[in-house]
């Protein structure tokens, strides 16, 4: 090995950017779902990706172990729908036990919540992030394309059940279609422990979703605000500002209660307000590519390389400079789409 290569890896960056930790990998392991939610798949037919395109759990695994070796810490497990993938969790319980990881959580639509709750336990997972766009039936079946809205209800109950903590309910709210539920969506925070995030609407790929659609933060706490209660920034005493509890907690939502609820109301917003100084995250895509940033174009092949026999040193100086290519800002407002269908990110 090179000298100057041994000190890149010596150095790791402290898995540094601008005075951030980037510690957080978001591992999609499925481009499938058994939803279709419209601001996520393409107008028309997405075809599934081949299953050699996909990387292999053994593939993931030696990923995660050289990312854990340069200070990845936590790992969120997304899709499509990761719970469609078989043997996603015993897979995630031997993430579970690579040294340095230490926090493993998982997104999903809840459509297979309730009747993977036991494994999704015992695999070590305790933190979970539900999509909920609507709290009605025909409606959720006409943003997702499926009638499975109590399915989903009784999945998240299931989680709340078995003590996951936080469980947290995403919600992407779209004017004329969902925007008269943003009051009872927030209103869940009043009797569940939930931490219920508003997210806004990201113009990417294909989508069946116009623009004139989208709602934004700004109009969405206001509106809670007018009808439900003022909201107190959640704050902790052994932090000196919110933005630092953020960095540390590794989220991009700004967190509000309403005084007397048991949970918590978030906005997260890479439109009107962007968060990317803040980002401490890099995702891989189901195909093996490793994404700087989720609202731009780049990605870097990690699966190509390994196939063809890329050491663990080769894979570390890989997330290295993933690290050093996240752009200063996100493409969303500029003439440069972001073309990626968000089925093949993970969000």
């Amino acid at each position: 090995m090179t000298s100057q290569r041994q000190n890149t890896l010596d150095n790791r960056l402290d898995n540094r950017l601008d005075n951030r930790v980037i510690n957080y990998l978001r591992i999609s392991v499925t481009d499938r779902c058994n939803l279709a939610c419209r601001y996520c798949v393409p107008k028309g037919i997405l075809p599934s990706l081949s299953h050699d395109k996909i990387a292999r759990y053994e593939e993931i695994h030696k990923i995660v172990m050289c990312a854990s070796q340069i200070g990845i810490s936590k790992l969120r497990i997304t899709g499509g729908e990761p719970l469609m993938r078989k043997g996603v969790l015993p897979f995630i319980e031997s993430l579970s036990h690579i040294q340095g990881i230490n926090e493993i959580s998982i997104t999903t639509n809840g459509v297979l919540l309730e009747s993977n709750i036991d494994k999704i336990v015992e695999s070590g997972i305790n933190r979970v992030n539900i999509s909920l766009d609507t709290l009605k039936p025909e409606r959720f079946k006409f943003i997702s394309g499926k009638d499975h809205f109590k399915t989903v209800w009784r999945g998240i109950m299931a989680a709340l059940d078995r003590g996951l903590s936080p469980i947290k309910l995403n919600a992407v709210i779209l004017r004329g279609i969902n925007d008269d539920e943003i009051e009872a969506l927030a209103s869940l925070s009043l009797t569940y422990p939930f931490h219920v995030r508003f997210i806004e609407y990201m113009p990417m790929g294909n989508s069946d979703v116009d623009i004139s659609q989208q709602v934004l933060i700004p109009e969405i706490k206001d509106r809670i605000e007018q009808s439900i209660g003022e909201l107190q920034p959640v704050t902790n005493k052994s932090f000196e500002s919110i933005n630092t509890i953020q960095q540390n907690e590794a989220g991009p939502a700004r967190r509000y209660k309403i005084a007397g609820a048991l949970g918590e109301i978030g906005f997260i917003s890479p439109v009107s307000s962007h968060f990317c100084n803040q980002c401490n995250r890099l995702r891989l895509t189901s195909t093996g590519k490793l994404r700087p940033c989720l609202l731009n174009n780049r990605e870097i092949d990690l699966l190509t390389p390994m196939r063809q026999g890329a050491s663990d040193d080769d894979i570390k100086e890989i997330f290295i400079l993933a690290v050093r290519s996240k752009p200063a800002s996100h493409q969303l407002n500029s003439p440069n789409i972001v073309d990626t269908q968000m089925s093949t990110i993970g969000g």
